[in-house]
């Protein structure tokens, strides 16, 4: 027996046509969220900040561990910040730092960094390690980036533990070359909208966060591990506050 093909009335197909295509554009390309990959490593994964980005820690395990970590870290009210100055941690992105990954490898740290976390690089004509061009995605915002050394405060180099942050918490009683390895360690370092590092200053993460909700709690995490690392304790109102960012 042969089965008849029934055509659908014309009105069902109309009533259809929106909802499928509604389906396809429901949202662009450009309002698209990246792709997870994009958005980098999980901080606990990371303890040596040689891999790109900041993933957020969504997990109740991962924000366990979290707070876990953040615990170890020891707090103390900070010291004065007289006789900062940024050259007492030697001088910008230098590449002779000691006991940090990356150094030594002939390009400077600012470069290392922005090809680290940055994707389909450009770099300037003879040299393999000055960028010049890049894609990037910049955690602290949740947002993409196109980024060109013409406009090359857009992008900045946040040190997560601030450097005055740094020597009021007890980097003043350290040699110079302890100061350069902080300064310089991709530990503490992450490429991130230039508005957002301006407006961070030396605050810690009880007084500045970054404004992309969804990664504050990997961002207590770098700020731990850091503190951990270098034995520098956080401001009690600091610890507290990164606790609370992991559900604590």
């Amino acid at each position: 027996m042969r089965l008849r093909r029934t055509a659908l009335p014309v009105a069902v197909l109309l009533l259809a046509a929106p909802v499928l295509a509604g389906c396809s554009s429901a949202k662009t390309s450009q309002d698209a969220a990246p792709p997870p990959a994009e958005l980098g490593a999980s901080p606990l994964d990371n303890p040596d900040g040689t891999k790109p980005g900041l993933a957020p820690l969504t997990s109740d395990a991962d924000r366990k561990a979290a707070r876990e970590l953040i615990a170890k870290v020891k707090t103390a009210d900070p010291g004065p910040r007289a006789g900062y100055d940024r050259d007492q941690f030697g001088p910008a992105w230098t590449d002779t730092a000691d006991g940090v990954a990356l150094a030594r490898n002939n390009c400077d740290t600012r470069d290392d960094l922005l090809a680290r976390d940055g994707k389909r690089l450009e770099h300037k004509e003879g040299s393999s390690c000055v960028v010049t061009g890049m894609s990037i995605y910049d955690p602290y915002t949740g947002k993409t980036v196109q980024w060109t050394k013409q406009q090359a405060t857009k992008i900045q180099i946040d040190h997560v533990m601030p450097l005055s942050y740094d020597w009021q918490m007890g980097a003043a009683t350290w040699d110079k070359a302890k100061r350069v390895q902080i300064a310089n360690d991709p530990l503490n370092l992450i490429p991130a909208d230039g508005s957002q590092n301006a407006s961070k200053g030396d605050s810690g993460p009880s007084t500045w966060l970054p404004a992309n909700e969804a990664v504050r709690c990997s961002y207590a995490v770098r700020f731990a591990q850091v503190s951990l690392k270098y034995k520098l304790p956080v401001q009690p109102a600091d610890k507290k506050t990164m606790l609370q960012l992991c559900g604590g």
